[in-house]
């Protein structure tokens, strides 16, 4: 990681350095044998410099640059462009990379993008901005090669040499009907290794999977995932092939489904924008709202210890262990909730294993809760009473502790492990059930056991 980081130091300062001197040719040498990915990162710190460095690039590598570059990049480089330029750039992207561009761009540099596409290009952008923001209808491309099943190879790679240089991939073919049905595929491996006289029908594979324009992206990335494919075929709902979903769109939805639902844990608003390049009004605005909401229900356990109050002043002792159960309780609970998270998230998990996943749960909290109880009844007498010499700490107390961290730890892992499916349920994100929500349900309950401990016990 050190060494990456030098590198990255020493490829900016020769870069700086090439544009002081003016030597361009040798800095267009420089960015040549690199990865379109790597240039794009090395264009975050080169601010101004960006459209000079984009313009040295040759028009393939520029396209690809472009398409890795934040929004804020790609928009100033789109206000430098001359309208020949801009086309030059979107004649070399590909149609779901255009499509994503236009979605994040400002109104008026949507209107010059879409005044520069050409009219196929233009009419295929309107067409995939028209399905819902998270669906697959939304991430997929229409550039893919269709065959039809009648066709013989040797006509089919005609096809394909002639179509191919303007799709996304030629690994995956599809083929179709008259009214565009999807019957099949083969792979390019399937064509080569046949016979030039071979029908496309004889050879294709025929027991295929594919998804609807307005399935959720995150299953089909799941999907693509889960089969190991480089591409899934989408289509509408007479089962006529609109597009193809490609694995790369696929990692880019999965990062952006696992920030979110890190944020959404975490008790913070999503964002989609990098943090550096986040104002902070921005990240304000994206924290004080949950901030507010628990800070608000936190009253709940102010009230919970002020009702018991005379009771602490009987044993005021009972007031230092307050914090570590709370504490105790919370951490089991977010322990529960972002495994149940996990499961929902990855599929492994319905609400069909309501009762599967509670029943789990019960049994991991009687085994944590008992040996945390074990482990915190010799510190108390121990370390607390023998150590410390704290007289107050007698077995009755200890014993109060003890229980109520037992009964805590199963409340948390309870409650931690079934507000996540309930959520799912009734359509809310699992992940607002996370870590800090369900902390302060927890620190109610386990105040409110406490105290019934105490006064059971100790009396009061």
């Amino acid at each position: 990681m050190f060494e990456a980081q030098a590198h990255r130091a020493e490829l900016l300062e020769k870069i700086e350095d090439f544009f002081n001197r003016k030597r361009y040719a040798e800095l267009r040498d420089l960015l040549l044998p690199m990865e379109a990915a790597d240039i794009a990162s090395l264009c975050a710190d080169l601010d101004e410099k960006v459209p000079v460095v984009f313009r040295l690039l040759p028009k393939e590598l520029a396209a690809e640059v472009f398409v890795e570059l934040d929004s804020d990049e790609q928009e100033l480089l789109i206000h430098s462009f001359s309208n020949a330029e801009l086309k030059e750039v979107l004649d070399e992207l590909y149609l779901d990379d255009a499509a994503d561009i236009v979605e994040e761009m400002p109104a008026g540099v949507v209107k010059r993008i879409l005044r520069h596409c050409d009219p196929e290009m233009r009419k295929s952008i309107n067409e995939i901005l028209k399905y819902p923001e998270d669906s697959a209808g939304s991430i997929m491309t229409t550039e893919f090669v269709d065959l039809k099943a009648t066709m013989t190879v040797e006509d089919a790679l005609k096809r394909i040499r002639r179509t191919g240089p303007d799709k996304e991939t030629i690994n995956i073919c599809y083929v179709i009907d008259e009214r565009r049905h999807l019957i099949g595929l083969l792979t390019i491996r399937t064509l080569l290794l046949a016979e030039e006289d071979d029908v496309i029908g004889d050879i294709m594979e025929r027991n295929l999977i594919a998804v609807q324009t307005l399935d959720d992206q995150e299953a089909v990335a799941r999907a693509l995932g889960k089969y190991d494919f480089l591409a899934l075929p989408v289509v509408d709902k007479e089962d006529r092939l609109v597009g193809i979903v490609t694995v790369d769109d696929a990692i880019d939805v999965l990062q952006e489904e696992v920030t979110e639902d890190i944020e959404k844990m975490a008790a913070i608003l999503p964002s989609d924008k990098p943090y550096l390049k986040t104002s902070t009004l921005e990240t304000y605005k994206a924290r004080i709202p949950w901030l507010l909401l628990l800070m608000i229900s936190a009253t709940f356990t102010g009230q919970i210890i002020a009702s018991f109050e005379s009771a602490l002043a009987a044993a005021t002792i009972l007031t230092a262990y307050i914090p570590m159960l709370m504490d105790s309780g919370g951490n089991c609970g977010s322990q529960a909730s972002v495994t149940v998270i996990r499961g929902l998230s990855l599929g492994e998990i319905t609400f069909a294993d309501f009762f599967r996943v509670l029943w789990k749960e019960l049994r991991v909290a009687m085994v944590c809760g008992v040996t945390l109880a074990a482990a915190n009844f010799a510190k108390l007498m121990l370390v607390d009473r023998l150590l410390f010499g704290n007289t107050m700490v007698t077995a009755p107390v200890a014993a109060v502790i003890c229980g109520t961290l037992v009964c805590t730890v199963l409340c948390a892992k309870l409650v931690g492990s079934s507000l996540p499916l309930l959520a799912k349920r009734i359509g809310f994100d699992p992940a607002v059930m996370a870590s800090p929500f369900i902390t302060t349900i927890v620190d109610a309950i386990s105040l409110l056991i406490y105290f019934q401990f105490a006064s059971a016990i100790l009396g009061l």
